[in-house]
């Protein structure tokens, strides 16, 4: 009896750690997408104000991005996956792509996915209006597995 009660213990810590973690998670990528969603609403609040193009800078392999008027950085965590999907014209390599807004509010439009294995946010920028908008899915596993 005695150790049946250990044993469910241990199984009970086992399951809260695990479910701790993959909220643990979830909160790290929404934090991330947020702050990449913020920064680009942020690049077009300065094309409209400035009365110019500004540039969103994204660099998938560093992590970072660049808000056009910081000079600083901002770091993305590890443990999620980046993919950025730009215009062809907008690509500056094949790690770092750029979305351009301009004065009207208007954009080369993009997206960007942060993921991990279970669950997905996508960034993305409507090239006619330059709105942002931040949406989470939950990853499904493939039929059959």
């Amino acid at each position: 009896m005695r150790l049946l009660s250990i044993l469910m213990i241990v199984a009970l810590a086992g399951f809260c750690a695990t479910r701790y973690l993959v909220n643990q998670d979830a909160a790290v990528l929404e934090s991330a997408a947020r702050s990449l969603g913020a920064g680009l609403r942020l690049a077009r609040n300065r094309a409209l104000n400035d009365n110019r193009p500004a540039t969103f800078l994204l660099d998938t392999v560093k992590r970072v991005f660049r808000v056009p008027g910081e000079r600083r950085q901002h770091l993305l965590p590890s443990g999620i996956t980046i993919a950025s999907h730009t215009m062809r014209a907008e690509r500056l390599d094949e790690r770092r792509g750029a979305i351009r807004f301009f004065p009207d509010g208007t954009s080369t439009g993009g997206r960007i996915a942060l993921y991990t294995d279970r669950m997905r946010y996508l960034v993305s920028v409507d090239w006619l209006t330059g709105e942002v908008g931040v949406i989470a899915s939950v990853v499904e596993e493939a039929v059959g597995r």
